[in-house]
């Protein structure tokens, strides 16, 4: 097993690396696009969650392999390199750390919105500026604390969540609280039927769905600094897609057998239905501190995932050599620090974001992370193809259903980036994603340093990430 983690720590967990998939992956997309999707799709959303959820375990299981064969802190960026060449390694790895930014924007600018509940003579952009500088402090801090914190904080939301369906179910059965002949299963196919949105309407709510799903590749990335990625990883992909997809599916099927789907919007998180229906009277403090959590946890992976990119990016020479600087503890503190830069236009962004911000921003977030999985997925056929059938059985993590799973599943993530040039709110995110790869390819033509020509050594072309790291180092070896 090849592994190329350079001086990162080995400290995450199986629990660790499961519940950081769980936090980055549940949170803004269930908590407040679920009703964008519904309301697009109508109750068959439901078939969209299984659908989508089905395709990114293909995606899982392909980056499972490669994360298993050959752990990285790099990961899809550095399996890109090295089968589809420099380029698609380049805008992979930066693309996945631009949508971690925008996501993490999103969350950190909502920590303002949700501390407003309690605290509304204070402004907002002090609670945004005292979550960025506290979670990037932590994340500083070494890769065990920063996999504790997601631990619980991922653990105190999915106990919320269990919480939320278990007081739903009691509501539809036995008809608790006010009720009424608006509750019960028969809403789902009641009014306007299954598919009440129509067939392009089911199809267009794959835009938000996938947006949802968004953050669940993070257990490669994590593949760097797993204690034991032959055992962990495998248990991690395995368990993570079916998990999310019974937090989406069951949660949504009961706010929508609580609630007619029609009479879902936007104008808040649908989650506080399922406690409205019981008439509890402190429905929203107890949603305030979910959400709360929620964007915390949502904010504590994204800020470890795009560090870990970056550092990756910077060991193959795709990015600045400073961000292989670590600390003691062996955390990459400059891409950490990076990212809190970053985090802290979310300060800026309170006063400036439009009302419709979310939908703009899911959608160009769901441009990157599709694109992320496409290259995931290509990546994955080309080095399979590459392999000899004595290499193919002597894989220790085989992705199921080659080559027609994804083959199909590659024809599905394209699919969904063409969806979103058929809504004027989603049509941006082409827009910017075309502007994006356009910048990303310019910035490789000029700034990443070219590859050895055909005769000269690869040893005069360019140093080693190896001998970048230790310009940066002391002369005991120790990170400046």
């Amino acid at each position: 097993m090849r592994t190329d983690t350079a001086g990162l720590s080995r400290g995450l967990r199986s629990r660790h690396i499961r519940f950081i998939a769980l936090g980055s992956a549940i949170g803004t997309g269930l908590f407040y696009g679920s009703s964008e999707s519904i309301r697009a799709g109508g109750p068959a959303v439901l078939l969209a969650y299984l659908i989508g959820g089905a395709a990114v375990f293909l995606v899982l299981r392909s980056l499972g392999e490669m994360a298993v064969a050959s752990p990285s802190a790099g990961s899809f960026g550095e399996y890109a390199t090295r089968h589809l060449g420099p380029l698609a390694g380049f805008t992979t790895g930066w693309t996945y750390a631009f949508e971690m930014v925008i996501v993490c924007v999103a969350d950190v600018t909502a920590v303002g919105v949700y501390m407003g509940f309690w605290f509304p003579d204070v402004p907002r952009w002090i609670w945004v500026l005292a979550a960025v500088l506290l979670i990037g402090a932590l994340n500083l801090v070494s890769v065990k604390v920063f996999g504790e914190l997601e631990f619980w904080l991922s653990l105190v939301k999915i106990v919320a969540i269990v919480a939320m369906i278990l007081v739903g179910i009691a509501v539809i059965a036995f008809g608790l609280g006010s009720g009424g002949g608006d509750v019960g299963l028969s809403n789902l196919w009641s009014n306007g039927g299954f598919f009440a949105g129509g067939a392009d309407g089911f199809v267009l709510s794959f835009a938000v769905v996938m947006f949802a799903f968004g953050g669940t590749e993070i257990i490669g990335v994590t593949a760097g600094e797993a204690e034991d990625p032959e055992k962990t990883i495998p248990g991690a992909v395995n368990s993570i897609p079916l998990r999310i997809i019974l937090f989406y599916v069951l949660t949504l099927a009961v706010i929508m057998s609580i609630t007619p789907w029609q009479s879902i919007d936007d104008s808040g998180s649908p989650f506080v239905e399922i406690f409205a229906g019981v008439g509890l009277k402190s429905a929203a403090a107890v949603l305030n501190v979910v959400v709360l959590t929620a964007a915390l946890s949502a904010i504590n992976s994204d800020i470890f995932a795009a560090g870990r990119t970056m550092y990756g990016l910077a060991e193959r020479r795709q990015g600045p050599a400073v961000m292989l600087r670590l600390t003691r503890n062996g955390v990459p503190w400059v891409t950490t620090l990076v990212m809190i830069g970053a985090l802290l236009s979310g300060v800026l962004m309170n006063v400036l974001m439009p009302e419709k911000v979310f939908l703009i921003i899911a959608s160009i977030a769901t441009f990157a992370t599709v694109w992320v999985w496409l290259m995931i997925l290509l990546t994955h056929v080309k080095a399979r193809r590459a392999m000899s059938a004595e290499e193919t059985a002597a894989l220790r993590f085989p992705a199921p259903f080659w080559p027609y799973g994804q083959i199909a599943a590659i024809v599905f993530m394209a699919a969904v980036m063409v969806l979103l040039g058929f809504q004027e709110s989603t049509r941006v995110a082409l827009v910017v994603g075309v502007v994006w790869l356009a910048l990303l390819a310019g910035l490789h033509a000029l700034c990443v340093r070219p590859r050895p020509s055909a005769g000269q050594p690869a040893a005069t072309a360019e140093r080693t990430a190896e001998e970048d790291l230790a310009e940066l180092k002391g002369p005991a070896g120790t990170p400046r």
